[in-house]
């Protein structure tokens, strides 16, 4: 990936991380509600989620830790899946979106995942 257009890829990375991790914030309901009630504590666990998305999105525009924020965000996004699959067979209380909608979005997380990787991880070789 030419150098410009990696470095885009990480402004809008970090830029999104950092967005969705303050919105856990402004919005806790919306966030509390995608927990499966087998967790414990919902608004801790949105609030240490949303906080590690700020603190991932943060670390996206800090050279030297590029790789530590990269793999912090892929491992938080593998750890949230689970509540995407809860919403997407329960439905999403309070947020109106369609069923299928909501099993649509679950292969975007590997997609996610990929763009954390690519942008923040792999070297290319030159």
């Amino acid at each position: 990936m030419p150098s410009f257009a990696r470095d885009l890829s990480r402004w809008i990375l970090g830029a999104f991380f950092i967005a969705a991790g303050i919105n856990h914030f402004l919005s806790p309901e919306t966030y509390v509600a995608m927990i499966p009630p087998v967790l414990p504590a919902p608004y801790f666990l949105n609030a240490f989620s949303g906080a590690a998305e700020i603190l991932g999105g943060a670390g996206v525009f800090v050279r030297p830790l590029n790789r530590v924020a990269g793999w912090g965000l892929i491992l938080l996004l593998i750890a949230v899946f689970p509540a995407n699959v809860y919403v997407a067979i329960h439905g999403w209380p309070g947020v109106k979106i369609s069923q299928w909608i909501l099993w649509v979005r679950l292969p975007f997380q590997l997609l996610f995942i990929f763009w954390v990787y690519r942008a923040l991880i792999y070297k290319t070789t030159k």
